[in-house]
């Protein structure tokens, strides 16, 4: 798989190809195509399919940072860290000073990016009624926090020393 791709919001007609993406790895998708999120796609020199994808809630000054999947063939290839430093820029921009999110198999890739433990009660209320949260997400799903900007730093860093 080529290291050469394009990282872009995703656009409606991008929706479809996000769910199914996020269905094949195993996450949530069933609110994909009415979530109030951004989503980022990335799309491989040699694929015109999405490779990748990930999403971002806002909600005030904090953010739920969702869906981020990269499909199997492509994984290794720093896709992943692109697309959360998509995400996590978007963020910024917007204001939002601390992402949140729940996972069950990736922690440790969400914990290099600096995102640490908290207690899933320790999310704003607006963090915690959203779909993902409150309905998608299984109870056994981990909640990590981050400051924008230290996820932003690691991912960007990391892209530039595996380039």
């Amino acid at each position: 798989m080529s290291r050469t791709r394009t990282i872009r919001p995703a656009s409606k007609s991008d929706l479809d190809a996000v769910a199914s993406l996020l269905r094949r790895t195993g996450l949530p998708a069933d609110d994909v195509p009415t979530a109030p999120a951004q989503f980022f796609v990335a799309i491989a020199a040699d694929d015109p399919e999405p490779v990748g994808a990930s999403g971002v809630e806002l909600h005030g000054d904090a953010a739920l940072l969702r869906s981020v999947a990269v499909t199997e063939s492509a994984r290794g290839s720093g896709h992943g860290r692109a697309l959360t430093a998509a995400a996590a820029e978007h963020a910024a921009t917007e204001g939002v000073e601390t992402l949140y999110l729940l996972t069950e198999t990736a922690s440790d890739y969400f914990e290099s990016l600096g995102f640490e433990h908290c207690e899933r009660s320790d999310a704003p209320e607006a963090i915690r009624e959203t779909t993902q949260f409150a309905e998608l997400c299984p109870a056994s799903a981990v909640c990590l926090c981050a400051p924008t900007v230290t996820v932003l730093e690691a991912a960007r860093e990391d892209g530039r020393s595996n380039s």
